[in-house]
């Protein structure tokens, strides 16, 4: 049984919404052999009374669920929503089969995804094409912000001058930046 933690900002999360969101998602629970009992947290938000983005993260044992819209439509944003958590459903199953058909383990999550109602015809491979090897220069947090605008990248990894912890920072859609911080 999948619980719901809705959330809406700059939007009232009406009862309707709430039916609707709750129907969609529950979809997943059919990729599940047994009933998965997790937490969903569904988070509405509508920017300038237009435009909408759509979060979703269902963390389960042995994998985080996780998908992001922005869309016109807050209902079509949420079809979309399922649709990408169905698409990772069966990617992570793909992978997880791939494994276990090689004999290289990972017998984690099968008995956890009904093999009937995840069967997929997508076998994309995570092929590394490219390596990059690098001194990570202690830097606080405005300089790594600059070094990566000067990059023209969309992220940066450094070293902390403070902490000496290796942190991320990174450009958010909305053009602000993001901070990963490690321990």
């Amino acid at each position: 049984m999948i619980n719901f933690n809705i959330r809406g900002e700059n939007i009232e999360v009406t009862p309707a919404i709430r039916e609707y969101v709750e129907n969609k998602i529950e979809k997943i629970e059919r990729y599940f052999s047994e009933g998965v009992d997790a937490n969903a947290n569904v988070n509405l938000k509508v920017y300038n009374g237009k435009q909408t983005k759509v979060e979703v993260t269902i963390p389960l044992k042995n994998i985080t669920l996780r998908a992001e819209e922005r869309h016109d439509d807050m209902y079509a944003a949420i079809d979309l929503i399922v649709d990408k958590l169905e698409r990772q459903i069966r990617k992570h199953k793909t992978k997880v089969n791939r494994k276990f058909r090689e004999g290289t383990g990972i017998y984690f999550a099968q008995e956890a995804f009904n093999t009937t109602a995840a069967t997929t015809t997508e076998d994309e491979e995570f092929t590394v094409v490219r390596t990059k090897q690098f001194d990570l220069k202690p830097m606080d947090q405005e300089e790594a912000i600059l070094q990566m605008n000067l990059l023209g990248h969309d992220f940066f990894v450094y070293t902390d001058s403070e902490s000496d912890a290796t942190n991320i920072v990174y450009k958010r859609r909305d053009g602000k930046y993001g901070l990963i911080e490690t321990n």
